[in-house]
């Protein structure tokens, strides 16, 4: 298979159409209309992309394996039903979330049956295969959760380590992506080496995005970020940004911070501008840019030391990482 440019745009769409084709059920529709809808509003479906592009490494037949792929799709998006009824989210993708939509309690009972779902089309794993997926998928399901908790745990907390900081990232995001693409691999029957290579690639890849992530929210160039620049700031969240200048910050820098985050009445620009200057003056950045970096290049010496017969195939999920790596937004 000659990879390109083009051929993700191929898989792509022959997933978007496997998407798109499939029934969840019918009857109530008040049960079922709102998984359509969630699982319409697009998103760049990354994660069953990996799963497509990592099993293309050693086979040519992805088309055989649409149905297990899109379960991790399906899984993804059940877990973001539930997310945004815990954020009491208005909007996913530009659209009214489901609970805003239809009301919580229904929300919760679609993202239930949902998980079920992605149960069902697991079903599809050629069946000697089926016990490692369905473990491995148990396993990487619970870690999301688990990060969740953790997530909402430090919202109450004072103060957060950094170590704490980048296992919840590990846990809520990148567990997911590093289990995609060992997924690909062990439905192509690749080496166990290999698949867990594949895995430790994801979720490297995925601590860098998730720092990557929490610098644009600080550092973007507003015409490109598409959201709020700052958003982390006015909400106090705790990134990797906030905790590392807690840790550092040091007279007038420490106090000047601890008034920001405290204060419940102020102007959000004001406060961006001022704990910015904060972080720029510690460098912040530079060190977030370090952290990131360092998991990048963890991630990307693992994919080099893969034994992959499609190099084409190879070059091409390459590439499509080094793009997600490179993005401005």
């Amino acid at each position: 298979m000659s990879q390109n440019k083009n051929d993700v745009s191929k898989i792509l769409q022959d997933l978007e159409n496997h998407i798109q084709g499939y029934s969840y059920g019918t009857s109530p529709q008040e049960l079922y209309e709102p998984i359509s809808y969630i699982m319409s509003l697009g998103g760049k479906r990354i994660r069953p992309l990996l799963t497509l592009l990592s099993y293309a490494l050693y086979k040519e037949d992805y088309q055989e394996i649409l149905t297990p792929a899109m379960a991790v799709e399906v899984f993804h998006n059940f877990t973001l039903m539930h997310d945004d009824i815990m954020d009491d989210a208005p909007l996913r993708r530009g659209k009214a979330t489901v609970h805003e939509k239809w009301n919580a309690n229904t929300a919760i009972l679609s993202g239930d049956v949902m998980l079920v779902r992605a149960y069902d089309m697991l079903l599809d794993v050629d069946p000697n295969l089926l016990p490692i997926c369905l473990k491995l998928f148990n396993q990487t399901a619970a870690e999301v959760c688990e990060g969740q908790q953790h997530d909402m745990n430090f919202e109450r907390m004072e103060t957060v380590t950094e170590e704490a900081y980048i296992d919840m990232i590990r846990q809520k995001t990148a567990v997911l992506l590093g289990f995609a693409l060992e997924f690909g691999a062990i439905l192509a029957g690749a080496s166990a080496d290999d698949a867990r290579k594949l895995y430790d690639f994801g979720v490297n890849i995925g601590i860098g995005f998730q720092l990557k992530d929490d610098l644009l929210d600080v550092y973007a160039d507003k015409e490109k970020f598409g959201k709020q620049v700052g958003g982390d700031i006015i909400s106090n969240k705790k990134t990797f940004l906030l905790l590392k200048a807690k840790e550092l910050a040091g007279g007038k820098q420490k106090e000047a911070l601890e008034k920001w985050i405290a204060a419940t009445e102020f102007n959000k620009e004001e406060k961006v501008k001022a704990v910015t200057a904060i972080y720029d003056q510690i460098g912040i950045k530079s060190l977030a840019e370090n952290k990131m970096q360092n998991y990048f290049d963890k991630g990307f010496a693992q994919y080099a030391a893969l034994s992959v017969p499609q190099q084409n195939a190879y070059q091409t999920l390459l590439k499509l990482t080094q793009d997600l790596v490179n993005r401005e937004k």
